[in-house]
């Protein structure tokens, strides 16, 4: 099984969760998604 199909949709959802319990982690959620986005696009998977 293809377990990367289903890292995004996992963290979307425990993301969201988060932002809902503590809505000052948002920055935090944010700032990460883009580094690891940035670095997969850099390094390639």
């Amino acid at each position: 099984m293809n377990i990367t199909a289903q890292i995004g949709p996992v963290a979307a959802l425990v993301a969201g969760v988060l932002i809902l319990i503590m809505p000052r982690l948002l920055n935090y959620i944010v700032a990460i998604y883009l580094i690891v986005i940035g670095a997969v696009g850099l390094f390639g998977r």
